[in-house]
């Protein structure tokens, strides 16, 4: 379901997209499918209505060290997979799990981030400072995305394996599943460190962060299986982990960028 196109429209001439050792790809346009749910990585900015977020810079980036012409489509997160691996999509974006079960219908790129599961719940929150004491109270709600990584570890690292466990609440994307536990409809939500604690940052107290990390996980860009894209990205993000790239998104987007501020 495509909901928004916009076009990266910023085409510069070979000689500034690439320096010569990296692939150049001679402005090849490229599609990229996100969908927008899942700040700080990706997101619709409150006030401004733009799509920003880390993904985002990292895309535009790669797209100058590899010479290609971005174009963004939207999609809902239980469509992408299955959309990127038809071939619908050249790159899905949405801070997708590198798993081996998702390899047999898609292939990756190289992580390009690392972060581990944490359990987010509202600032005043003391029945539950933990998993086990969590899954002690049967009253106790957690919101998920179903086929995403916090759903799956909500099933069988929090809960009893059943994945049709009435206390796990689905929700279609990550920003519906906080805002129910704003508003007290869920206790918990699950997701991982870095959207995690932006949201902390900027709840005013709201929200909080508690237990011990529950795993971790490692990011990546998703394509058609047998991609000829994958290796001139991997050598971008390997480029830009080299030279500090990466460090200096992290800090932009988990340490300086504050969401609705």
């Amino acid at each position: 379901m495509k909901l928004l196109t916009t076009l990266f429209a910023a085409t510069l001439a070979t000689s500034a997209m690439a320096d010569g050792h990296l692939p150049n790809l001679d402005g090849k346009e490229v599609v990229f499918v996100t969908e927008n749910a899942y700040p700080p990585l990706q997101f619709v900015e409150p006030g401004t209505g733009n799509a920003v977020g880390w993904e985002y810079d990292a895309v535009a980036e790669i797209a100058k060290r590899i010479n290609i012409t971005v174009v963004y489509e939207n999609t809902s997160w239980d469509a992408m997979i299955p959309a990127v691996s038809s071939g619908q999509y050249d790159v899905g974006m949405t801070g997708i799990t590198i798993r081996e079960d998702r390899k047999e219908q898609v292939d990756f790129s190289d992580k390009y981030m690392t972060s581990e599961m944490v359990m987010l719940v509202r600032g005043d929150e003391d029945r539950f400072n933990d998993a086990k004491s969590f899954a002690a109270d049967a009253d106790l709600l957690m919101a998920a995305q179903p086929g995403t990584t916090p759903f799956y570890v909500g099933v069988y690292d929090v809960l009893d394996g059943d994945e049709a466990n009435p206390r796990i609440i689905k929700f279609e994307t990550f920003g519906a599943g906080v805002a129910a536990l704003r508003t007290g409809d869920v206790d918990l939500v699950l997701t991982d460190g870095t959207a995690g604690n932006g949201y902390v940052a900027s709840s005013d107290g709201a929200l909080k962060i508690v237990g011990e990390k529950l795993g971790t996980e490692d990011f990546g860009f998703i394509f058609p299986k047998g991609s000829d894209l994958v290796a001139p990205i991997n050598a971008a993000i390997a480029d830009m982990t080299k030279d500090g790239t990466i460090d200096a998104l992290n800090t932009k987007w988990f340490l300086d960028y504050k969401l609705g501020g």
